[in-house]
């Protein structure tokens, strides 16, 4: 007997930004396997099953929804953001590839989400308004040279940057390290910023320079986006200035 299981993602955290696809794949499920926090955001009922795990288990969480799908289960397995961006949905794809063969029959969806950079993009303006990449700055599933080799890649060719995991206790100076390496790569007056919860109520949105720009001003809520040498501030009376990089790149080749 096969069952099914889906990946969702809810979203970065403002319950207005779940999309109405992602609730309706709640209310049909039975099974729940994710984060804490994340589960904390459900409202499930008595027939809803919860199966909560820390953040770095996520082979063995995908294990687990994978086995219960197998015997017929209706499992959700949640993620925040969007589950395809540095998220369950790739950890649910690498155990089914090298689970037993069971696995691939398995109804298997995945129900998209809006990811950080989005919501933090949305927030400043339209730095995201030309081409961009997104960077995760952990090494713990890549080597650190991979991540530099990455970054000046990405400065040269002249896209925007979006960076998720920048910090943590256990990785406390690569974000400041990232910066230095982009500062001999791109203007100290490319804007970065600095997108905390954004959505929630403990959002905290903040632009400065690049030259200005350090690692204590993020945590591990926090996605950072990096202009481009295009990007530009609008000025405003009072307000925080509007970040937006043109349609229309000028740069030669």
């Amino acid at each position: 007997m096969t069952g099914k299981l889906v990946v969702v993602g809810l979203g970065p955290g403002n319950a207005d930004q779940v999309t109405p696809e992602a609730l309706a794949t709640v209310q049909s499920s039975e099974d729940f396997f994710g984060y804490i926090p994340y589960l904390d955001r459900l409202s499930l009922g008595p027939h809803q099953r919860r199966h909560a795990s820390d953040n770095r288990e996520e082979i063995s969480r995908a294990e687990q929804a994978l086995r219960l799908a197998a015997e017929g289960g209706k499992v959700c397995v949640v993620s925040g953001g969007d589950p395809g961006v540095f998220a369950m949905a790739a950890a649910i794809c690498e155990a089914i590839e090298s689970g037993p063969s069971e696995w691939r029959e398995i109804d298997f969806s995945v129900v998209p989400g809006v990811t950080a950079m989005l919501a933090v993009a949305a927030k400043a303006g339209a730095p995201l308004g030309h081409d961009f990449c997104a960077i995760s700055l952990s090494d713990n599933l890549k080597p650190w040279g991979i991540i530099e080799k990455r970054l000046i890649a990405a400065a040269e060719a002249g896209f925007v940057m979006a960076f998720y995991n920048p910090v943590s206790k256990a990785r406390p100076h690569q974000l400041g390290t990232a910066f230095d390496l982009l500062r001999k790569h791109l203007p100290g007056s490319v804007p970065v910023i600095f997108g905390r919860a954004a959505g929630r109520a403990d959002e905290r949105i903040r632009v400065v320079p690049l030259s200005e720009a350090s690692s204590d001003m993020a945590d591990m809520a926090t996605c950072i986006i990096v202009g481009s040498v295009e990007t530009r501030l609008i000025s405003r009376s009072g307000k925080e200035p509007i970040v937006y990089s043109p349609r229309f790149s000028k740069r030669e080749s």
